[in-house]
């Protein structure tokens, strides 16, 4: 009887038995996890570039689509007429066109911007060059001057009094 005690006490694992079938099978399965792993992570990898591709595609075409649209609203007169005065504030003859400018009546209190992202000015600003009588003058110099080209000097716009 103390043999039947002593293998209730031992503890699981002490009771399986290998085969040299069971550890060329074990080795086997080793051998295979081994050498597909790579294979299969280069496939899952490659699954999800296909599957991005394939969203990019879709969404370029939507945009081809937008964009065919876009296109095709062109073909329409009225729309073209459209685009002409909101975006080139054209009139017809006879018709006035106000511009409102300032801040009075807007329900926003950011300033507004150009298409540039500049803010527009409220104010009427004067240039500080006056650039028409400094090309009237360089005109006029270089005309009725007899001396040689080098030895010209042309108008400073920078502001800096540095000639050249």
């Amino acid at each position: 009887m103390p043999a039947a005690g002593a293998a209730a006490h031992q503890p699981w694992y002490r009771s399986l038995r290998f085969s040299g079938f069971s550890l060329l099978m074990l080795g086997i399965i080793v051998l295979f996890v081994v050498v597909l792993a790579p294979s299969l992570r280069t496939l899952i990898q490659q699954q999800e570039q296909i599957a991005q591709q394939q969203r990019e595609v879709a969404a370029q075409k939507e945009d081809v689509s937008q964009k065919r649209k876009d296109v095709a609203r062109w073909d329409d007169p009225a729309y073209i007429e459209a685009q002409a005065r909101d975006r080139l504030l054209y009139v017809y003859p006879g018709e006035e066109s106000y511009l409102v400018m300032g801040s009075e009546g807007r329900r926003s209190s950011s300033t507004p911007t150009t298409d540039s992202g500049t803010p527009v000015s409220s104010t009427v600003q004067t240039p500080k060059v006056d650039w028409v009588q400094a090309m009237l003058s360089s005109v006029l110099q270089s005309g009725l001057t007899d001396e040689s080209r080098q030895e010209l000097v042309a108008p400073d716009f920078s502001g800096t009094g540095d000639t050249k």
